[in-house]
């Protein structure tokens, strides 16, 4: 199906507004299925599949990234191809996106980070020249694309049982929440709590630990050393972007 000249002739213009002014995905009509994409080294293909939830149509584009937000999609150089790079979705339709790997050398001992970014440019209002010019806004998503060799060891969805933690001072002074990931797996948080002493100290911000990474959690006012052990609940994001449980309980601090 063809595309009308005036979404053609702007989604340039509206990839580098949305990459560059940070408009977020709350309103777009174009939705992601899922919240994040693991692509295992010996898959041929991985797909993804995309939504139109609005009652207009949408042009779409995407891409993937290396971790530069702000990169235009001719700008990113990274070993994927994505198949259709550019397509008109039509409301309550859905479209699958083709993602495989060109085969180019990566990392073989842990995890490759990359972002798959999703815009979605609605029609102009009006194509009557006599309408004064309206800002045409769009709206990128942006999730995390794991690459995943083949020979790494272990099991990601328990890599955050493995993750270490303890106090350690910060920068500016006082202590925050250390976490160390010994595996060659992303492990993200959403939620940390933090118990020592009747004492309780909560970040529901969260963030990601990469794979041999030490991370900082800011947990609150922390002006001093808690004594004696600490125990930390927190909540992790599997492959498939569901919350899971835990608890970890570190050895006692000398």
């Amino acid at each position: 199906m063809g595309m009308p000249m005036n979404w053609r002739s702007s989604v340039g213009a509206a990839a580098l507004v949305a990459s560059l002014s940070g408009i977020g995905a709350a309103d777009a009509s174009v939705v992601i299925g899922g919240t994040r994409v693991v692509y295992p080294e010996k898959e041929r293909e991985v797909t993804v599949k995309l939504t139109n939830e609005g009652d207009r149509p949408s042009l779409v584009q995407a891409w993937v990234d290396d971790g530069n937000a702000n990169a235009l999609p001719d700008e990113s150089k990274v070993p994927f191809t994505l198949t259709p790079p550019l397509f008109r979705l039509d409301p309550k339709k859905g479209q699958s996106l083709r993602l495989i790997y060109t085969k180019e050398p990566l990392a073989q001992d842990k995890e490759t980070l990359y972002w798959l970014n999703v815009l979605d440019v609605p029609p102009q209002a009006t194509d009557d020249p006599d309408t004064p010019n309206l800002l045409q806004l769009a709206f990128r998503s942006r999730i995390k694309l794991f690459f995943r060799p083949a020979a790494l060891q272990g099991v990601a969805d328990e890599s955050a049982e493995k993750v270490t933690w303890n106090f350690a001072p910060k920068a500016d002074g006082g202590y925050a929440l250390q976490a160390k990931n010994p595996t060659p797996y992303h492990v993200t948080f959403t939620k940390l709590t933090v118990k020592s002493g009747g004492a309780t100290w909560i970040n529901d911000k969260g963030g990601m630990v990469k794979p041999g990474a030490t991370e900082q959690f800011n947990v609150g006012n922390v002006p001093s050393l808690p004594a004696g052990p600490i125990e930390v609940d927190y909540t992790f994001l599997n492959d498939y972007g569901a919350g899971i449980e835990g608890k970890y309980a570190p050895k006692k601090t000398h």
